[in-house]
């Protein structure tokens, strides 16, 4: 009985993100004028292998900073100075100058929203005294209490930095945030007036990080923790996991494409050694399931049988036999396959390259 040989193509994965595979066959028929007509052994072999197998899909991606906010002035009069675009200001470090004075960076997850003076009482007073003491002004006691002892330490940080020791500190001295900042992009240029509210700074933190956006169904199967390996601008990679999924789905920004699609963000697990310019381009590697163990042969290696299902064409001591075989997982141009008899370094015939 003549058999019906059918080659699988090598474009059988179509996408994998975040634990969850679709696979789709396409078939095409085997061009029978390249098999041997006397011995009948296929144009090419490869090896079954043992290992490990993942399934994943890749996304642009771009690389930027975490957590962007504006800086707000503090006081009202002229910009005489401003941290430049790029650099990073830390704990007590200058941020911009009003009229001469400089407002410095503290941190804290609450805004400087008062001057804060001896009786006044807060979060925003703990805060205030978290800092004086990580810099050294001790003698007081942490707490939500400002006292004549925090004001004593205030002015001594004041006397420090050559301003007037009034033992007060408000928005005209003081910018609070989460932790150490890296400058974006200035706001205004030295000789502007500002005023209070109105946006000196934008800021980002200094943690490097990677936004791309997915479709809302495909963004359904990708989970907060789950690892993922960016290729950067240089060529090298760098693992890191899923540190947020969107909750508001966006139109996309092609023009082309105005799918809703929901924005993800990876963190590096050592973000310390991640370089490269903001808003640099870079590829998103998403991991779904992963097979540890298991025998693979390269998609291209499949054959649709006539009776139905898949098999390989196993090479031997020069002889060719078809064997049946049941199919696991896709990834990385290869399939996960067992039956038939299979061992580790068989050789199964695939299409002459």
């Amino acid at each position: 009985m003549k058999r019906r040989r059918v080659l699988v193509s090598s474009a059988v994965v179509l996408a994998v993100i975040g634990g969850a595979a679709v696979a789709a066959t396409t078939l095409s028929a085997r061009d029978t004028g390249t098999v041997g007509k006397d011995t009948g052994l296929p144009p090419a072999t490869a090896s079954v292998e043992r290992g490990d197998l993942s399934d994943s899909t890749q996304v642009d991606g771009v690389l930027g900073y975490a957590k962007e906010r504006k800086v707000n002035a503090g006081a009202a009069g002229t910009l005489t100075w401003a941290a430049g675009a790029g650099s990073s200001v830390k704990r007590d470090g200058k941020l911009y100058e009003i009229d001469g004075t400089p407002v410095r960076l503290m941190y804290g997850a609450g805004p400087m929203y008062r001057t804060l003076k001896t009786g006044d009482k807060g979060r925003d007073v703990r805060q205030l005294e978290e800092n004086l003491a990580a810099l050294g002004y001790t003698g007081f006691t942490v707490d939500d209490e400002y006292s004549a002892l925090t004001a004593d330490a205030v002015e001594r940080w004041q006397k420090s930095h050559g301003l007037k020791e009034t033992g007060q500190a408000g928005p005209d001295q003081i910018a609070f945030a989460p932790g150490a900042v890296r400058v974006k992009e200035t706001e205004g240029a030295v000789g502007d007036q500002v005023a209070p509210g109105r946006p000196v700074l934008r800021t980002t933190g200094s943690e490097r990080i990677v936004t791309f956006s997915l479709a809302v169904a495909e963004s359904k199967s990708v989970k907060v923790g789950a690892g993922v390996s960016v290729g950067l601008p240089d060529g090298s990679t760098a693992k890191g996991k899923i540190a947020s999924v969107g909750k508001t789905a966006r139109p996309g920004d092609d023009p082309q494409d105005k799918t809703p699609k929901i924005g993800i963000t990876v963190a590096f697990d050592e973000p310390d050694k991640v370089g490269g310019i903001d808003q640099s381009p870079v590829t998103v590697d998403l991991t779904g399931q992963t097979r540890t163990g298991v025998l693979t042969v390269p998609v291209d290696a499949l054959l649709a049988l006539s009776g139905g299902g898949f098999g390989v064409q196993v090479v031997e001591n020069g002889t060719a036999r078809e064997v049946k075989v049941e199919l696991g997982l896709f990834g990385q141009g290869r399939v996960e396959v067992s039956g038939g008899g299979l061992r580790e370094g068989m050789k199964v015939g695939v299409p002459k390259i």
